[in-house]
């Protein structure tokens, strides 16, 4: 490394670490030292794609299977993630909303949760802001406070959308995504190939694609293989960030110190450094997605130009809240699911069925015999949750009496969203959480813990653009 030490180390080079980056370097001196210390390495989207099309690349042996970086006790339940640089931003899907107002005051509006120590209004500028650095496609009009129009167009609607929004307005809305609807900087348009985990014309936003500019400043130093597990604590400071790198113990300090790693590796790394704090790795969890298929008489439902397509918002907000949760509809245009029927193959709507949760005490990360693996134990989901499932059923024949439908068929949960959430969620009273307002640790005052780890309540909504709003806001804020 070129120095002993830093102003800034951050731990990640995914959406929290780059967005904090992005803004803290633009505020700081020319003279600052910043280490990043990410545990996996750079591999090419184009070499990811060679891989995805059965073919050899030197890069494969960078892949690092999630199950064999933590200790999932519950095999049922998955958290598919990615390491490397730019992390999960190579396994996203590119879905971009921004959290409902009310998603942040769950406990003023509904009496469920705790609040959020920010709310909408706090983070309206820093969604503007993210949104334009992931050049988001989106509509003018949505159910959530936005003016003016996105970066890009929102991408076209097939039949079924054009009904719905003709029926619903901004209750259903084109998808806001960073998959982008037309060529941009470093990106071309979306395909529609529904497989954007490894988007075959770049069309998704990610952190290699991005040209934020974050990696290659001066300023900064990455050194990649580094698995950070621990800290050393002094008193209420942050003071070294310990890591393995081939396989030998190495240590770095800084004045500052920022966990982006995903809310497995964070909380690993401050249970490992002794932190104390009883809510440190516990609630964490994610949505609960399932599938509906919508079965069409004498209807083809055409058109479209991206995954998914749209999100439904008829089932979201409202009083219903206070005993059961939000569900936000996501409708997909991906050839998963046709009818094989003669002359019938494209009379079929698929919705994806995104249900908030709550975090539960039971749900909880903790650290291992194995001090670089944390331990996952995922048990049970909210009766909050369930419950909605329950009134969907009961709704959701009513919303779709604009479509011709001939039956509904819902398939089994999925065992994943690809959300990790939870586990150093933030607040203002020191007892009810980890981080404060600006993802400060409520003890250690120079240590920083982005992502969505920090989320106080999961919302229905997808959380990447919002996780990456928190970190500039709290980069903002804070230098």
């Amino acid at each position: 490394m070129k120095h002993t030490s830093y102003d800034l180390i951050v731990v990640g080079t995914g959406f929290a670490s780059s967005f904090f980056l992005k803004k803290y370097l633009s505020k700081a001196k020319g003279d600052q030292k910043v280490l990043v210390l990410e545990r996996g390495y750079f591999y090419p989207h184009a070499e990811r794609l060679k891989v995805k099309k059965g073919e050899f690349s030197p890069y494969q042996k960078f892949e690092e299977p999630w199950e064999q970086a933590i200790k999932n006790v519950n095999p049922e339940k998955r958290w598919p993630f990615t390491t490397g640089y730019g992390g999960c931003s190579n396994c996203w899907w590119g879905c971009t909303p921004r959290f409902m107002p009310s998603d942040f005051k769950m406990k003023s509006l509904f009496g469920v949760g705790e609040d959020w120590p920010v709310d909408y209004d706090d983070l309206d500028p820093y969604y503007y802001e993210a949104e334009d650095l992931m050049s988001v496609s989106g509509p003018e009009g949505t159910p959530f406070p936005r003016t003016g129009k996105y970066p890009l167009p929102a991408h076209s609607f097939s039949l079924v959308d054009k009904i719905l929004h003709k029926t619903y307005g901004n209750k259903y809305i084109s998808q806001p995504t960073a998959r982008a609807s037309r060529a941009t900087t470093g990106r071309n348009g979306c395909m529609a190939s529904s497989t954007c985990d490894t988007c075959p014309v770049n069309a998704k936003f990610t952190i290699e694609n991005a040209n934020l500019n974050v990696y290659n400043d001066p300023r900064v130093t990455v050194v990649y293989g580094a698995q950070v597990y621990s800290l050393e604590l002094q008193g209420d400071i942050a003071r070294k960030a310990y890591y393995i790198r081939d396989g030998k113990e190495e240590e770095a300090s800084a004045e500052i110190i920022v966990l982006g790693a995903n809310p497995f590796f964070n909380t690993n790394i401050l249970l490992n450094a002794g932190d104390k704090n009883p809510l440190t790795g516990r609630g964490f969890g994610e949505q609960l997605g399932m599938q509906v298929l919508i079965y069409l008489d004498n209807m083809k439902n055409v058109g479209g130009s991206t995954w998914v397509n749209a999100n439904g918002y008829m089932l979201y907000d409202g009083d219903h809240r206070k005993d059961f949760a939000a569900c936000l509809m996501e409708v997909s245009n991906a050839p998963y699911y046709i009818r094989l029927e003669r002359g019938k193959w494209l009379n079929i709507a698929s919705f994806r069925l995104l249900f908030e949760d709550l975090p539960l005490d039971t749900n909880y990360i903790t650290n291992s015999a194995d001090k670089l693996v944390p331990e996952v134990h995922f048990t049970e989901r909210s009766s909050y949750t369930l419950k909605a499932i329950e009134n969907m059923k009961k709704k959701l024949p009513e919303i779709l009496s604009c479509l011709p439908v001939e039956k509904l068929k819902y398939l089994s949960p999925f065992p994943n969203e690809g959300h990790i959430i939870g586990g150093t969620r933030m607040s203002n009273d020191p007892k009810l959480g980890v981080v404060d307002k600006h993802l400060i640790h409520h003890q250690y005052r120079n240590l920083f813990v982005l992502g969505a780890g920090a989320f106080t309540t999961f919302s229905a909504s997808n959380p990447t653009l919002t996780l990456s709003a928190l970190s500039l806001f709290a980069a903002d804020k804070t230098f």
